[in-house]
């Protein structure tokens, strides 16, 4: 199946926590005192030993990757769809794509795809968009990424990059996943997922479609009208900075009202 999807600057990323294998106190504590002793007699079966640990690697696996602190919203003419990057997973791909961001490829492109409970997926700038690129613009657009595939699963709300049959093909074009397609899986670059505007996906599933070929495209535009991005820490450090300058502002009236008591 050919599943097509597709700035940059670094951004701060922190790393995901590593998985590592569990230790069972259970088992270590048998020896650290006669309150044990009953204990330290029993013989627990290798295959509950087995069964504990790898139920507790694939809960941990199941989790999903940690999300930088980047936003990116796209404002369409049906609603705001915002996501995050998972720089751990493909960061090359994140970067790739935050650049595009950055330069603004991605204002005046559309959604070409909409496959309810599958995908709506953005077409790739170079063609999609309303407006011409400049030369930077159309330079960092028109090149690949390579495939970074990963364990993380397909399911509503991920990003994953579109490509052709080259496993390195991908470029901008990129898929909002609508629901679970597990076929997918190991196959396309997972780069983050949707933190707001599943309203707006749903608006977007809800659109008259016309079938061609393999794609389910909607029947009138969907533009992403503009793009803008911010960070998550940078915004949660300027709210914290003006509490402190309003605080301290409110001192410095306080210590002046006293000052002015003392020395009238």
């Amino acid at each position: 199946m050919q599943f097509i999807l597709n700035s940059s600057s670094s951004f701060r990323a922190r790393s995901d926590c590593p998985i590592v294998a569990p230790s069972f106190p259970l088992l270590t504590n048998f020896r650290s005192g006669a309150k044990f002793e009953r204990e330290e007699r029993m013989k627990i079966p290798w295959w509950v030993v087995s069964f504990a640990y790898v139920a507790l690697v694939a809960a941990s696996s199941s989790q999903d990757p940690h999300l930088s602190s980047a936003r990116v919203v796209f404002q369409t003419n049906y609603g705001d769809i915002e996501f995050g990057f998972f720089p751990s997973v493909a960061p090359q791909t994140v970067d790739h794509i935050f650049k595009l961001v950055r330069l603004g490829c991605y204002n005046t492109n559309h959604f070409f795809r909409v496959d309810k409970g599958f995908v709506a997926q953005v077409a790739d700038v170079v063609g999609g968009r309303s407006a011409p690129m400049n030369e930077e613009q159309r330079k960092e657009a028109k090149k690949t990424v390579v495939g970074e595939f990963s364990d993380v699963k397909h399911v509503r709300g991920i990003l994953s990059m579109g490509r052709f049959e080259d496993p390195n093909s991908a470029q901008s074009s990129f898929s909002m996943l609508l629901g679970n397609a597990p076929h997918l899986d190991g196959q396309y670059a997972i780069f983050g997922k949707v933190t707001k505007g599943d309203d707006t996906l749903t608006k977007l599933e809800q659109l008259p479609t016309r079938k061609e070929g393999i794609f389910v495209m909607p029947t009138e535009r969907i533009t992403i009208l503009s793009s803008y991005y911010y960070d998550t820490e940078m915004e949660s450090c300027e709210e914290e900075r003006s509490v402190l300058k309003r605080r301290l502002s409110a001192s410095a009236v306080e210590i002046e009202k006293q000052r002015m008591k003392c020395f009238p």
